[in-house]
């Protein structure tokens, strides 16, 4: 298994080694104790979820106050997405960025992406099917979003993808500026002292 961090701080690339005969293959698609050794504290999992999605359908951007937050282990179960980790922590060096992953069934990528953090995907393939690790339940009351097509993130939704599909609740997100203005968004400072929390420096 490799790791690789991302050009967004906190966010991990994670490429399996697979072992293949003529039966099929075989992976480890999650590993603790290699992922804990990346980011720095253990990643207490507390919900699995799963979405299946027509091609161009677009997820995101989602996030979750801090703290707690959602952390996300998120992979392609089936078929191909692109898959984009956005900072959309107010003070970060990196405040506005974002990178992306090919998440499909043919590397078995996963991509990490710590607390406060943005996520969002388009698939790229009908039934694209993701799976989700996240470190807390779902809380509607503290779950938000961002309008993935804002110009001021300007996500590069790939041809591939063909045309995109949003859910009305995605579309009438406000912008990245508009968020940040109006105080929704997660602070630099806030989501520091909660990885420092985790990672048993507090």
């Amino acid at each position: 298994m490799q790791i690789r961090e991302l050009k967004v701080p906190d966010s991990y690339e994670i490429t399996p080694k697979q072992f293949g005969d003529d039966r099929g293959v075989f992976l480890e698609w999650y590993r603790f104790d290699r992922l804990e050794e990346a980011v720095g504290h253990p990643i207490d999992l507390r919900q699995a979820n799963t979405s299946v999605s027509r091609r161009g359908s677009v997820r995101g951007i989602h996030f979750a106050d801090v703290p707690p937050s959602q952390a996300k282990y998120v992979t392609a179960m089936r078929g191909a997405v692109l898959d984009f980790v956005i900072d959309i922590r107010v003070g970060s060096p990196t405040f506005g960025t974002w990178d992306a992953v090919r998440l499909d069934d043919v590397d078995r990528r996963a991509v990490y992406l710590a607390e406060g953090l943005g996520h969002c995907f388009v698939a790229l393939t009908d039934d694209a099917t993701v799976s989700y690790l996240v470190t807390d339940v779902y809380r509607p009351e503290r779950e938000h979003g961002i309008n993935p097509l804002d110009p001021g993130i300007a996500l590069a939704f790939p041809e591939e993808a063909g045309e995109l599909l949003l859910s009305p609740k995605d579309t009438e997100a406000p912008g990245l500026a508009e968020a940040a203005a109006s105080g929704l968004l997660p602070t630099w400072e806030a989501a520091r002292a909660y990885y420092d929390e985790l990672d048993g420096k507090a």
